[in-house]
């Protein structure tokens, strides 16, 4: 069982490694401070899975007090009639039997809406951190999406218009590359909300958040490919890269 689940502290464990590489090898960067807020972002994310996988206590208690509530309305009733001398033909105990089941539709009433308060308390946080990780995922492609590998490989001449960028080619590669494993990082904390809340919204909210991260990554690996492309091009022909 213990490979079968996502563990928080081996994500944020991962996560804080990758912000003290970055800021190794780009410390003035904005990807560090993207970084940064992924990491305080994992704390409050593994925190929430960790509660949303217990119940709410107080949403339980309420459920249990309309129990309550329903078991003493049905005893007093129960014991306020006067059983002597009562005629029991269909008359009579329709008129008992109409303010049982009253009580017995609202005390599920009250149950059912109750229990559908804690699922949708569940959802609404849940979607709250699954949006904010979509955004920090949004971020990380911002980050990226400058860089041209182009100019690197010198495949294609630069136009005037063309991104700056003051990278090596082995530098621009290692700069993708941890784009890519925060993309990755960023769908990991969204599975690790949807593992601990089995709500069907949620699980597809999560899901959405990974095929976006998934696709970030995909893109970042061709230009990385790009990028190793042209140096090969550059060897072959005896030039530098």
């Amino acid at each position: 069982m213990a490979y079968s689940y996502l563990r928080a502290d081996c994500v944020i464990s991962t996560i804080e490694n990758i912000v003290l590489r970055i800021g190794e090898r780009f410390p003035d960067s904005g990807l560090k401070k993207v970084a940064e807020e992924l990491s305080s972002t994992a704390r409050i994310c593994a925190a929430e899975a960790e509660r949303l996988s217990k119940p709410q206590r107080w949403i339980r208690a309420g459920v249990y007090g309309v129990w309550t509530l329903g078991a003493a309305a049905a005893a007093w009733l129960i014991t306020g009639l006067h059983y002597e001398g009562f005629d029991w033909n269909a008359t009579s105990f329709i008129q008992v039997l109409e303010p049982a089941m009253n009580i017995a539709v609202l005390v599920g009433i009250g149950v059912i809406t109750l229990g559908r308060l804690e699922e949708r308390y569940k959802r609404a946080r849940a979607l709250a951190y699954l949006h904010r990780l979509r955004s920090i995922a949004h971020v990380v492609d911002m980050h990226q999406l400058t860089k041209d590998p182009y100019k690197k490989s010198r495949m294609l001449p630069e136009t005037p218009h063309s991104p700056k960028s003051a990278l090596s080619g082995a530098m621009l590669e290692r700069y993708l590359d941890y784009c890519s494993e925060l993309a990755a990082l960023t769908g990991k904390l969204a599975a690790l909300l949807a593992q601990s809340c089995k709500d069907g919204e949620v699980v597809a909210a999560a899901s959405d958040v990974e095929d976006l991260t998934t696709g970030l990554s995909r893109k970042i690996w061709q230009k990385i490919m790009v990028i190793g492309r042209g140096e090969d091009d550059a060897a072959e022909s005896g030039g530098p890269a």
